[in-house]
């Protein structure tokens, strides 16, 4: 049996017997003499290389994609009798982590402080705003809402708890998880008006498109940060911007946009309260090999296969 591995990141799982892998170039289509490959393992391939594999690898029975996410993969049309697993949980600690680096620099209203150290100048105004509108930097008492609250939310939340702030989720069901407070969407409304700061966790889905948007942003206090690190279909940019530039929210955070290079036009590089990171908030998949390993042994044994994509 033939494991494909891309040359996008270090891989070096466990191979049952039987099973031999070859190393292939994620920008390229895979070689004639590799498309009996059973398996498939996928980080950061480009939509018409997936495309062209999905076409011409017909001996393919799984997808094993690295990404949290498995949009991409779904997209680029494997047929219905191949098994797409994701990378859930692989980025959790990384997404987390930029998350709150993201959140800290908006409270912190780093964006100024660096425009003003580009400038050489010493940012008075910026220290007497914080001394005149204390609330509005820091995390402290702050309430945080987390549209999304699955593993990487479940690992953010601890870490701005630490910093003082509140955090409420929202999920598909309501409950405490992990010792938080998760309500539904149909709760979501009541919350965004006591928002300090949104975060966006959510997957690239129909119903999930331009959920963050101008009905959303309305709802929000003029000082509140929206923060989206899920996909960036899921938030409305035209919305935001005019948001932005009524006065209407006190800025956004975003690694991730409705199309990616953010291209060289957009608005949002020069808005004044925008911070742009360039989809870097996963990194890398923390612990692939080992998830990789695991499913490679339930495939070859029947098994079941963790992060299986339903549907």
């Amino acid at each position: 049996m033939k494991l494909l591995l891309p040359d996008s990141v270090e891989l070096d799982p466990d191979l049952p017997e039987g099973v031999t892998a070859v190393r292939y170039e994620v920008g390229r289509p895979i070689p004639e003499e590799h498309t009996d490959a059973v398996v498939l393992v996928v980080w950061n391939n480009p939509a018409d290389q997936l495309h062209d594999a999905a076409q011409r690898l017909k001996q393919l029975r799984w997808v094993q994609t690295l990404a949290a996410g498995p949009d991409a993969v779904i997209a680029a049309g494997f047929g219905p009798d191949v098994v797409i697993t994701s990378g859930r949980g692989l980025h959790d600690q990384t997404v987390a982590e930029h998350t709150l680096a993201l959140t800290l620099a908006a409270v912190r209203h780093l964006h100024v402080l660096v425009r003003a150290q580009l400038g050489h100048r010493w940012a008075e105004d910026a220290r007497t705003a914080q001394v005149v509108s204390a609330r509005e930097w820091t995390l402290r008492d702050a309430h945080v809402v987390i549209w999304g609250f699955g593993g990487i939310a479940t690992t953010l939340a601890p870490l701005l708890t630490a910093l003082g702030a509140r955090v409420t989720g929202v999920a598909r069901s309501a409950g405490e998880r992990d010792g938080f407070d998760v309500v539904t969407a149909d709760s979501f409304p009541r919350l965004l008006p006591t928002a300090d700061v949104l975060i966006g966790i959510l997957p690239a889905s129909p119903s999930t498109t331009h959920a963050l948007n101008a009905d959303v942003f309305a709802l929000l206090p003029d000082h509140a940060w929206v923060v989206n690190v899920g996909r960036g279909v899921t938030l409305d940019e035209a919305a935001l911007l005019t948001a932005l530039r009524a006065g209407k929210l006190g800025g956004a955070a975003l690694d991730v946009f409705e199309t990616e290079p953010l291209p060289v036009a957009s608005a949002l590089w020069d808005e004044p309260n925008v911070i742009v990171t360039p989809h870097v908030a996963g990194g890398r998949p923390v612990g692939a090999s080992r998830l990789l390993s695991e499913n490679l042994l339930a495939f070859r044994s029947g098994g079941r296969l963790r992060n299986v994509v339903e549907g």
